[in-house]
């Protein structure tokens, strides 16, 4: 469902393979009324192919400017409890949890730093990231009417600003895959100290398939995009136990529980 929500991810990643799309169209044409080599008709029509398809499953698989799904409803099955968000950005996230477990608080945190200023439009420069990546997620907040329900709280997921075992389950989506093997681990530590024992952690991150690389390209990938597998070890060395892992369009996803 779509609303007047505003997630705000820049346009050149749900648009920008709209720009080859669109000179492997001029090409193509040239190439027909020209009558040049069949070899550069063939090669035009395969980037146009390639470009729509590509458009196509960032809008309607990746879909990164609407809400998100939970991908498991074993998440917080009792549907209480107060959950951390890391890496909230503008709000899908939190926004996913607070509207499938009516009866949580969620925690939402972000650096509002470079990453975020990457990523999303109109987010300023310097310390106006701050003022304006705050803004945007409460604008959101306030517009799903789940804002007595949520703070917000600037942070650097790597260094929580909180006391240990402060809460019941643990969020992050496509937000600890952007900071290296070193940075993802001290985050998913971060996360297991911060957790109550027997708490939760839901993590979501861009998938790995291959498939996707060669459709979707360069656009839709962190640098280093670990392996299902790197994953799982790197939750397990910090202190979770596996729960369940699955896959949705562009994403893995790895629910655990704190040992």
């Amino acid at each position: 469902m779509r609303s007047h929500i505003d997630f705000g991810y820049m346009a050149i990643y749900e648009y920008g393979h709209l720009i080859p799309a669109a000179v492997a169209a001029a090409l193509l044409l040239l190439c027909r009324a020209k009558r040049w080599p069949r070899i550069l008709t063939a090669i035009s029509g395969l980037l146009l192919a390639w470009s729509l398809a590509a458009f196509l499953i960032v809008q309607f698989g990746v879909d990164m400017n609407g809400r998100l799904a939970l991908p498991t409803q074993a998440f917080q099955a009792s549907g209480k409890g107060k959950v951390l968000d890391m890496g909230a950005g503008t709000g899908r996230s939190a926004l996913m949890v607070l509207e499938s477990r009516p009866e949580t608080t969620v925690v939402a945190l972000d650096s509002f730093g470079q990453s975020f200023a990457e990523h999303f439009a109109n987010a300023g420069e310097g310390g106006e990231v701050l003022q304006r990546g705050q803004a945007k997620l409460l604008a959101n907040l306030t517009a799903a009417g789940v804002e007595k329900r949520a703070s917000i709280q600037p942070g650097d997921v790597r260094r929580l600003p909180f006391e240990a075992a402060t809460f019941d389950a643990v969020v992050s989506t496509y937000a600890i895959d952007h900071l290296g093997r070193t940075g993802a681990g001290e985050a998913l530590r971060e996360a297991a100290r911060v957790l109550k024992p027997g708490g939760e952690f839901l993590l979501m991150v861009i998938s790995k398939d291959i498939w996707l690389k060669l459709v979707a390209g360069p656009l839709m990938f962190h640098s280093g995009t670990p392996s299902a597998a790197s994953w799982t070890k790197a939750m397990e060395t910090a202190g979770f136990q596996m729960v369940e892992q699955g896959t949705r369009p562009a994403t893995l996803y790895f629910l655990a529980r704190k040992s």
